[in-house]
């Protein structure tokens, strides 16, 4: 027994001596900026550290838990100076973070006060290969939407300088959410890009689709009002703000009958429910011709 016990026990304490390794490293907090929806973005520097979009970290606070390590997605793009990733205020362990920045305190906090955080990564996910498709399918849940963030953003600064190279042709990007806080964090970044691909005539490189799934009669009264208006009264994009929750075969097949005999990746941070759907709309909509339409399904889950 000890020779079956001893090989995965010498892998175990070289993980954890790696990883002690790494927290001694210093990490630099440069920013904290509080969003609506209970969301902290903490912004950070650290020598030698190199990202791809769509990976996540491991941090742990000592000033909160000497023993935990929490795992978070990497919000920003690579081409960024810094990394950052969005904190959702949901227990103890974030809401300790969340008055160890002071977030609580209405003063300026300064930087030296800041608490020291430990980072170990980044580590890969399935979404660092969105950039190897020309069609991609963008589906986030809630704060599942952080690797697209990390994925737009990127686009978003490739389009700045130069995107003749990008494989990446079209984007369909879906968003859920239960109610209408969770979209202030993240409404500033698709207007920039928005207003980016208008100015470059390339408005069709992105079509997003923004779902509310938690909605009473109050709130589906006055968007009916003001559904005629230029720009959404939630979002303040042009694209219209939907209720309920999208009806997921109609868009698989809209989707390839516009892409005939491509391979269509499908990128999910979402819950385990949502996985299910969406890898049995890939398989039922991808065709049995090699020269067919391929839908390639990959998933993180929280």
């Amino acid at each position: 027994t000890w020779k079956w016990v001893v090989g995965p026990m010498f892998l175990y304490l070289c993980e954890r001596l790696v990883r002690f390794w790494r927290s001694q490293q210093k990490v630099v907090i440069t920013k904290v900026v509080i969003h609506p929806f209970k969301t902290i973005e903490l912004q950070m520097m650290k020598k030698g550290f190199k990202m791809e979009v769509g990976q996540y970290i491991f941090v742990k606070c000592p000033a909160v838990s000497k023993l935990e390590w929490h795992p978070f997605t990497l919000t920003s793009a690579p081409e960024e100076d810094y990394f950052s990733i969005h904190v959702r205020i949901v227990g103890d362990w974030t809401e300790g973070l969340f008055n160890a920045c002071g977030c609580d305190k209405q003063e300026f906090q300064e930087a030296w006060k800041l608490p020291k955080i430990a980072v170990d990564g980044p580590f890969g996910t399935a979404s660092e290969d969105v950039f190897s498709y020309e069609t991609v399918m963008l589906v986030g849940a809630g704060i599942g939407v952080t690797p697209f963030a990390s994925v737009l953003k990127s686009v978003w600064y490739k389009y700045c300088h130069d995107a003749t190279n990008l494989k990446l042709k079209k984007i369909y990007f879906y968003w859920l959410c239960r109610d209408t806080h969770a979209f202030e964090w993240f409404a500033d970044l698709l207007q920039s890009l928005e207003a980016q691909m208008q100015e470059r005539n390339n408005a069709e490189f992105l079509s997003y689709n923004i779902y509310l799934t938690g909605w009473d009669e109050t709130q589906a009264t006055h968007f009916a009002v003001h559904h005629e208006e230029d720009k959404d009264v939630i979002t303040g994009l042009k694209q219209k703000t939907l209720y309920g929750r999208p009806n997921w075969e109609n868009e698989f097949k809209t989707i390839a009958g516009k892409h005939p005999g491509s391979r269509i990746g499908v990128f999910l941070c979402g819950p385990e429910g949502l996985a299910d759907t969406l890898n049995k709309q890939s398989i039922s909509n991808s065709e049995a011709d090699p020269r067919g339409v391929h839908f390639i399904f990959n998933k993180e889950n929280f």
